[in-house]
């Protein structure tokens, strides 16, 4: 499972690094960034929740 982020979507609500700060980071310019290109198992239903927050639907489970 790998996390995918739509920059261009991406509205730097920051819903995601509230979840989930040691997996996403919104950058300087207001985009995120996912931090971990794999999912530990133990993660995956902080990843779903964190995905399934976002208010513009940028974050995608691959």
């Amino acid at each position: 499972m790998k996390i995918d982020a739509d920059r261009a979507r991406c509205a730097g609500h920051g819903m995601c690094e509230a979840l989930a700060p040691n997996l996403f980071r919104v950058g300087d310019d207001g985009i995120v960034v996912p931090v971990a290109d794999a999912i530990a198992d133990t993660d995956r239903d902080l990843i779903r929740l964190a995905v399934d927050s976002c208010p513009v639907e940028a974050l995608r489970l691959t």
